[in-house]
C-alpha cells in the first residue's frame, strides 16, 4: 500500500495574548476544552509530559466510544512563540496516521496571531487525509470560540 501524505496550514487570529495562548495550546486540560472537530467529540487525558521529548496520550472520538489512542510527541517547546510536535492516530493497537505540527504565535498582550503548519502521512489510505484536515479545521473553530469566551470583558 502507498503511502499517502498531505501537508496544509491553518491562521488564526485571537483575542489572547501570546503567553495565555500558549497555555490554551499546550496544557493537556486546556487542550481537552477545545480540540475536537466538533461538540459530540470527547479528548480525555491519560497522560501529559509537556517537556521536549515528553508524551502526552489522550483518548479520542465520539463521547459515547472514545476509540482512538493520540499520543503527541513533543518536540521543540519554545513558549510563548513556537511549538513542534508530532500526533500519532491509534485506532484498534494499530497506527492510522502520523502528522508532524508546528504552531507559531506572533501577538501582543491583546491578540495572537496563530499559524498551524500540519503534515500527515496515513498509513490507512487517502481518505484518512481528508478526515485529519477537517478534524484540524473544526478544532481550530473550536480553539477560536474557546479563547474568546476567555477573554474578560472591559
Amino acid at each position: 500500500m502507498p503511502l499517502d501524505t498531505k501537508s496544509f496550514d491553518l491562521f488564526r487570529t485571537l483575542p489572547l495574548s501570546p503567553d495565555r495562548l500558549w497555555t490554551v495550546l499546550t496544557d493537556a486540560k486546556e487542550r481537552e476544552q477545545w480540540n475536537g472537530p466538533d461538540a459530540t467529540t470527547l479528548l480525555e487525558t491519560d497522560a501529559a509530559d509537556l517537556r521536549v521529548g515528553g508524551l502526552d496520550r489522550h483518548r479520542f472520538g465520539p463521547k459515547d466510544a472514545p476509540e482512538f489512542v493520540v499520543d503527541t510527541r513533543w518536540y521543540d517547546l519554545a513558549g510563548p512563540e513556537r511549538a513542534v510536535f508530532t500526533e500519532t492516530l491509534i485506532f484498534g493497537g494499530a497506527p492510522v496516521s502520523t502528522s508532524l505540527v508546528t504552531y507559531v504565535l506572533e501577538g501582543d498582550e491583546k491578540q495572537t496571531k496563530l499559524s498551524i503548519t500540519v503534515a500527515v502521512s496515513s498509513f490507512s489510505g487517502p481518505d484518512t487525509l481528508d478526515e485529519i484536515a477537517q478534524g484540524w479545521a473544526g478544532g481550530a473553530d473550536n480553539l477560536e470560540a474557546y479563547a474568546k469566551g476567555l477573554v474578560q470583558p472591559t
